[in-house]
C-alpha cells in the first residue's frame, strides 16, 4: 500500500513538471528549480510514511486524491482509527476461513467403488459395493513431529487403518513412529488400497500376510538411514507391535509382542531407471497360543523406468515379492511359500496397462496351492479420479477355477499427502 501511494504521488508531481515544461519552455532555470522542490517534497512524503509505519498507524485509504497527495503537510486519511497506545490491526487474508484453517489439519476423502462380473465360489465378492471410503487427517503438530490418521468406512463398519505420530527431529538421524500403522514388511503390505496398481491384492497377501489389512497393529517404529557406498541409499527399520494382526499374529498375553525388521536399498541405475530392493523379517505368536510362533521372511524388488523428457506419457514399473512362512502348529510345523510378479506400462498420458502372476501356498496347509493371473487397464480422467478394469483368473487348491471381471471407480476430495513409494 505504501509503495502504491508513493508511486501515485510521483506520477501526479511529475505530470505537473511536464505541464510546466510546456508552458514555460523559455525559462529552463525556473523549471529546474521546480523539479528540485518536487523531489524534496517526495522525500518528505516518504519520511512521513516511514514514521506512520513505525508508530503502528493504520493503512491509509486507497482513495487518496491528488490534492491531498500534493499537500505535504497533511496527514493521510485512515480507514480504521487507532487510539493512543493501541497496536494497529494486522492484515487478514481470507477472513474467518483463513483463521480456521490455521488450526485444522489437511482433510481428504477417497472413495473406492467396485463392481464384479463372473463367478468365484471360493472368495466371492458383491456385484456392486462401496468397498472403502478413506478419510485422512494429516498435519504438522510442531517443528518436531507430525500426525497422520486414516479412518476407513465400509458398508459394514468403521476401522482405524492407521493413526500415528512421527517424530522427525530425533538425535543421530533417527525417525520414530508411535501409534497404529501398517508394518514395513515388503511393499504391498505398506500400501493403502487406493495406491495399488490393481483392484485386488495378490494371493500371497491373502494366504500368508493376513489379507487386505495385512500386518497392521499398534506399536512403535524406529527408522534410520545407514552408511552406504556412494550412490546407494540404505535404510533400516525396526518395529515392535502388540502382537495382533488378523490371521497372522495373535497375542494371548501382554508379553506376546511381535517384532519386525526391514532393510531397504535404493540405487539409480541411470537418469531414467532406478532399482529398489528390500528384505524383511517378522516374528510373533499365532492363534494357537503363546507356545506357538509364526516366522515370516520376505524379499521384494521394484524396478522403475520414467524417461525425463517423456515422463508424463511413458513409464514402466515392475514389482515382485517373495514370502516364506514358518508356522508352528500341531502336529507339525507348516512351511509355505508364495510370490507374485507384475508389470505396469504407461502408453499414453492417462492410460496404463499391466499384468500380474500369482503363486502361493497356504500358511495352515502348504499342500494347498493357489495360482492366478490378471490383466489390468487403467484410465485417469484427472489426478483426482481413476477408472480401472481387471480380468482375473484364479485356480484354487480345491480344484475350482474363477473367471472374473472387476471394475473400479476411485475419486479423491481434499488434500491427501503423498505416500512413500
Amino acid at each position: 500500500m505504501t509503495r502504491k501511494i508513493i508511486s501515485f504521488v510521483s506520477i501526479v508531481l511529475l505530470g505537473s513538471v511536464f505541464a510546466a515544461a510546456q508552458t514555460q519552455s523559455s525559462d529552463a532555470a525556473a523549471m529546474e528549480q521546480r523539479m528540485k522542490d518536487l523531489e524534496e517534497r517526495i522525500i518528505q512524503l516518504e519520511g512521513q510514511v516511514r514514521q506512520l509505519k513505525a508508530q503502528g498507524a493504520a493503512t491509509p485509504a486507497v482513495g487518496v486524491t491528488a490534492e491531498q497527495a500534493a499537500n505535504a503537510g497533511a496527514q493521510p486519511e485512515t480507514k480504521i482509527p487507532v487510539s493512543a497506545g493501541e497496536a494497529a490491526p494486522s492484515p487478514s487474508f481470507g477472513g474467518a476461513t483463513n483463521a480456521g484453517k490455521a488450526l485444522n489439519p489437511d482433510i481428504s476423502v477417497i472413495g473406492d467403488f467396485l463392481g464384479a462380473v463372473g463367478r468365484n465360489e471360493i472368495m466371492p465378492t458383491r456385484s456392486l459395493e462401496l468397498h472403502e471410503s478413506e478419510i485422512g487427517l494429516q498435519a504438522i503438530i510442531d517443528p518436531y513431529a507430525r500426525g497422520d490418521f486414516f479412518v476407513s468406512f465400509g458398508e459394514e463398519g468403521v476401522n482405524v487403518e492407521e493413526g500415528f505420530i512421527t517424530f522427525t527431529a530425533l538425535p543421530a538421524g533417527f525417525v520414530a513412529k508411535v501409534g497404529k500403522m501398517r508394518a514395513a514388511f515388503g511393499k504391498v503390505n505398506t500400501l493403502h488400497n487406493h495406491v495399488l496398481p490393481w483392484i485386488d491384492r495378490p494371493l500371497v497377501t491373502a494366504n500368508l500376510l493376513g489379507g487386505e489389512d495385512g500386518i497392521n497393529d499398534a506399536g512403535f517404529s524406529v527408522t534410520r538411514i545407514l552408511p552406504a557406498p556412494k550412490g546407494l541409499f540404505l535404510e533400516g527399520t525396526a518395529q515392535v507391535f502388540r502382537g495382533d494382526s488378523d490371521e497372522v499374529f495373535k497375542s494371548s498375553m501382554r508379553s506376546d509382542v511381535s517384532a519386525l525388521g526391514h532393510l531397504r536399498a535404493y540405487r539409480d541405475l541411470n537418469e531414467s531407471t532406478n532399482l529398489d530392493v528390500g528384505v524383511s523379517y517378522a516374528r510373533g505368536h499365532n492363534d494357537l497360543g503363546s507356545a506357538f510362533l509364526t516366522n515370516l521372511y520376505g524379499l521384494d524388488a521394484t524396478l522403475r523406468w520414467k524417461p525425463l523428457r517423456r515422463s508424463i506419457y511413458h513409464s514402466f514399473l515392475s514389482r515382485s515379492e517373495f514370502v516364506w512362512s514358518r508356522r508352528e502348529q500341531a502336529p507339525n510345523t507348516q512351511r509355505a511359500f508364495g510370490f507374485y510378479t507384475s508389470g505396469d506400462y504407461q502408453f499414453a498420458r492417462r492410460w496404463f496397462v499391466g499384468g500380474r502372476y500369482d503363486h502361493s501356498e497356504r500358511a495352515r496347509n502348504a499342500v494347498q496351492l493357489d495360482r492366478g493371473a490378471s490383466a489390468v487397464l487403467t484410465y485417469w480422467p484427472s489426478e483426482f479420479s481413476q477408472l480401472r478394469a481387471q480380468y482375473r483368473f484364479t485356480r484354487y487348491a480345491e480344484g475350482l477355477d474363477a473367471n472374473e471381471v472387476l471394475l473400479q471407480l476411485q475419486f479423491s476430495l481434499g488434500a491427501h499427502g503423498a505416500h512413500p513409494f
